[in-house]
């Protein structure tokens, strides 16, 4: 695994960095497994609670220092380290490969999307615009204006170990914002591989301890702490919705503020107007990429009737073809599930599914034998239920795929989509533009992302990323989402010589 050395990683690493400095590699260790071999690669010392107190420390003494440097000098620094990624971006998308199983297109995939926001956010540093308005007064002026925010927290999931983290973390840098990276402990050794590449850059530039920082440990150690800190002026938190309503929860006792990526049941729509040529292989990379453990990934295909067997034969000869096996072997179009415990949710929704009165058309086992050298591989699956089964209305992060069928209009089969808990991506599959526009309508999607004409997954770095609903309404990487990362203050200015007060209050005084 020559890539390790190439990160500069090694079998026994501390968690916890300050931004250059690595903190004692404590007594308490994370064995990190791939799903790929299941070979233990690396122990990770996990922080303590004091380890966390010098890192919020560190980031309070870098936060007055970093605010201070102009905004587009911040997002030189982002370049810089958009720079360094290309340099390590097979070594770190092997790696991302290797610790969670998605495959080695998607891992390098991921590295270039850190790498697109680095290039998006150094323009965006200097385009962190105010508003000017007018005000009721004579000779005064009214406007607002963003000011850096302060410590940001940002606690992401095994699925995108390095992406969620980008949008985040160069966001929050040219907002002037130092940052704390608590990854999972599932994929942590890419974390530390990314904050390695990052120390560089701070070294480079005489930048202090604490712009960006690591922290990996225990819930209740560390992330309980990050939670309930006042220090903590931002938490970005990638989950589950049942870990996101607790995360909001303890935020929200002390005011402070969330930004919250909770789960997905994604559905796409194939109306009787789509083009099978354009729907089939967009279905098929949003319901088996990343072995289903996308947020974003396609849970839900509603069918028009008139079209439905063709579709369902279309898939199961898509599903034939597929190869599952090593993600680091580009020919594979599948790798493992993330650990055991994935993979006894998806043997649980399965004999759900049956039991809920679905059908399954395709797959539903675990694969054993050759070329699957870990117990985490298992076969994507199709199978056909209806809408209001309680086993649709889950996220179960894995490779099913739920084929619906809707009879008459267009709107029949919006009202199934939106008839779910979560909120996040939504596509439509035709070429009618009626049926597209009330889609993108005010009574169509209700999901934080609509698309037309092609899948659930790849959102586009320059759009806001993140849903409604159960999904938390929280908005990441671009347009406007940076605003999330600064104060906002509106300001008035008198330059007058008298003093008139706002809606015609007249109060006068003796002096």
């Amino acid at each position: 695994m020559n890539f390790l050395g190439a990160l500069y990683l090694e079998k026994n690493m501390s968690g916890t960095s300050t931004g250059t400095v690595w903190l004692n590699k404590g007594n308490k260790k994370i064995a990190v497994s791939s799903p790929v071999d299941g070979d233990n690669f690396a122990n990770i010392g996990k922080a303590s609670a004091t380890d966390y107190d010098q890192l919020i420390h560190q980031a309070q003494q870098a936060f007055p220092i970093w605010r201070a440097i102009p905004a587009p000098r911040r997002g030189e620094i982002v370049r810089q380290i958009g720079l360094r990624l290309r340099d390590f971006k097979l070594h770190l998308g092997t790696l991302i490969s290797y610790e969670t199983g998605k495959p080695l297109q998607e891992g390098l995939g991921e590295v270039q999307e850190v790498i697109d926001i680095c290039d998006y956010c150094v323009g965006q540093s200097r385009m962190l615009y105010g508003m000017t308005s007018v005000s009721e007064r004579p000779d005064h002026r009214l406007f607002e204006q963003y000011q850096p925010l302060g410590i940001v927290a940002i606690i992401t999931a095994f699925n995108f170990p390095v992406a969620v983290w980008g949008w985040n973390a160069m966001i929050a840098a040219i907002c002037g914002d130092v940052c704390i990276w608590k990854p999972s402990s599932k994929a942590p050794v890419t974390a530390i591989a990314m904050q390695k590449i990052v120390a560089r850059v701070l070294e480079q530039n005489n930048l202090p301890e604490g712009i960006f920082s690591l922290v990996i440990g225990d819930r209740n150690v560390v992330g309980e702490k990050i939670l309930s800190d006042r220090r903590v002026h931002l938490v970005s938190f990638t989950g589950s919705v049942a870990a996101g309503r607790i995360a909001a929860a303890k935020v929200g006792e002390r005011l402070g503020r969330t930004i919250l990526e909770l789960g997905g049941n994604n559905a796409i729509i194939i109306t009787e107007f789509a083009d099978l040529k354009l729907t089939v292989p967009a279905v098929v990379f949003g319901a088996v990429g990343t072995a289903g453990q996308r947020c974003t990934t396609t849970r839900r295909l509603i069918i028009h009737e008139s079209r439905y067997e063709e579709v369902k034969d279309h898939l199961l000869r898509a599903y034939a073809s597929l190869k599952i096996g090593n993600p680091l072997l580009e020919a594979n179009h599948m790798g493992p599930l993330i650990d055991r415990n994935a993979v006894k949710a998806y043997q649980k929704a399965i004999k759900t599914i049956t039991r809920q009165g679905g059908t399954i058309l395709f797959g539903g086992n675990i694969l054993k034998g050759e070329g699957f050298s870990s117990q985490c591989y298992v076969e994507p699956t199709l199978a056909e239920v209806e809408n209001h089964f309680p086993v649709v209305k889950v996220e179960t992060f894995a490779p099913i795929l739920y084929l619906i069928k809707y009879s008459g209009n267009v709107e029949n089969a919006i009202a199934l989509n939106n008839d779910v808990d979560q909120g996040l991506s939504s596509a439509i599959f035709s070429t009618n533009h009626n049926q597209v526009e009330t889609f993108l309508s005010a009574r169509g999607s209700d999901c934080g992302i609509a698309n037309v004409n092609i899948g659930t997954s790849g959102a586009e770095i320059g759009g806001a990323f993140g849903g409604e609903k159960d999904t938390g309404g929280g908005r990441e990487s671009g347009s406007d989402s940076w605003k999330s990362y600064m104060r906002r203050q509106t300001v008035t200015v008198n330059y007058g010589e008298s003093l008139p007060l706002a809606q015609g209050i007249r109060f006068e005084i003796e002096e």
